[in-house]
């Protein structure tokens, strides 16, 4: 049975480039904490999510939240609302989109992420007082 997390929980694919710039990007600007970080590859979305992600380019980016398991353009929105001001502003604006829409460019962007932003040989790893937000 997959876990419940405490904290909304963000899954990256954490050998894409493009999604460790997400992972910094949302460090930066979670002052509170509110995320945690794991990555697809890792132990921590097997027992969340209840799937072994054999291909993390099927996935990009989820957010497992108190209201459940959220993938493509809602993981994201999700994750600016969190955040509030400017992110927060431009997700709730985007709602106006239908989400069809979001979606497709979403897909048309994780499908070409490897080749336009490359890919990582590892995962990152925390740096100093980043250990309290990622999840092995």
């Amino acid at each position: 049975m997959p876990m419940e997390p405490s904290r909304p929980v963000v899954f990256i694919d954490g050998e894409c480039v493009l999604c460790n710039r997400l992972a910094n990007w949302l460090l930066r600007r979670d002052r509170d904490r509110v995320h945690r970080l794991a990555t697809l590859q890792g132990r921590t979305a097997r027992e969340m999510l209840g799937v072994v992600v054999a291909d993390p380019a099927e996935w990009s980016i989820v957010v497992v939240d108190g209201d459940g398991t959220h993938d493509r353009s809602e993981a994201i929105l999700r994750i600016a609302a969190r955040l509030g001001g400017l992110p927060g502003l431009g997700g709730r604006l985007a709602r106006w989109v239908p989400a069809a829409i979001r979606d497709r460019v979403y897909d048309a962007v994780a499908r070409r992420r490897y080749r336009w932003f490359g890919k990582e040989k590892r995962c990152r790893l925390p740096r100093p007082g980043e250990e309290d937000v990622f999840l092995p």
